[in-house]
């Protein structure tokens, strides 16, 4: 699927997309609204070049699926790119530093590799099936990550999002069988500290799309989590799939149990 030394090469294409989004982070820049009523920066399209060349240039004739630029190569479509460049840029906007790259590979339906910076914040995770999860700081040392089950008597640490939410998520968190904890994150970082054993649980019950999700999956499941739509199976992925996701629970463990969800 991926070696290290190619799960390396990600971590390098996401840095210099990073550094492409702190040049415009640091300006007045301004934003346009796309079809969806979406924001759009400069920094999306900066990063989306670097990220889109690069991994023609490292990985030719895969296919690459970016939020924001058209489809590149042919090759397989059972070995697919998922890049979302800026996810989380209503965080941008805000400048709250909540925003990621998010660099993704997807095996017949699987992400099996996944690399999310935070460059505001100087974090980089990354993980691959076979490989492991970590996360390096501002360059330091990286970190395994492995998830945890909740402490015995805890409160569950439930992470959601700062943009979405609403009565279904107060419905969701009324139905748990334990006391809990929320606090709200922005972008794929909410998959991210749940990998890093700083929350237990992320529900989404509105809106997000394939390239929102898949390279934080993939790193939360390598370092031993997991990602279920409604019934209990694995989120999953695809061309041939609709581009928005259906609702999902994160968990930090498959042993969390929580209320099921539609």
């Amino acid at each position: 699927m991926i070696d290290r030394a190619q799960l390396q090469r990600l971590c390098d294409i996401a840095l210099a997309a990073g550094r492409e989004v702190m040049d415009v982070y640091g300006t007045d820049f301004a934003h346009v609204s796309k079809e969806d009523d979406s924001p759009l920066t400069q920094a999306d399209l900066r990063s989306d070049k670097v990220i889109c060349d690069e991994l023609a240039r490292a990985f030719p004739g895969v296919f690459i699926l970016s939020e924001e630029s058209s489809p590149q190569a042919s090759g397989t479509h059972e070995r697919f790119f998922l890049v979302d460049p800026l996810d989380g840029t209503k965080e941008f906007l805000k400048r709250n530093d909540e925003f990621t790259v998010n660099i993704a590979l997807v095996e017949q339906g699987v992400p099996v590799a996944g690399v999310v910076f935070a460059p505001a914040l100087g974090e980089l995770y990354y993980g691959a099936q076979g490989l492991g999860a970590w996360k390096s700081t501002r360059g330091a040392a990286p970190v395994e990550l492995k998830t945890q089950p909740p402490a015995s008597g805890a409160p569950l640490r439930v992470i959601g999002s700062r943009s979405h939410g609403g009565e279904e998520l107060t419905r969701w968190l009324e139905r748990l069988p334990v006391a809990h904890t929320f606090v709200a994150a922005g972008s794929s970082l909410k998959f991210c500290r749940l990998a890093e054993d700083a929350a237990d649980v992320y529900p989404r019950l509105g809106p997000t799309s394939q390239w929102d999700t898949a390279a934080a999956q993939a790193v939360l499941e390598a370092a031993g989590g997991a990602v279920l739509e409604a019934g209990g199976r694995d989120l999953r992925y695809g061309l041939d799939r609709p581009i928005l996701n259906p609702h999902f629970i994160a968990l930090a463990s498959r042993a969390i149990p929580v209320p099921p969800i539609s």
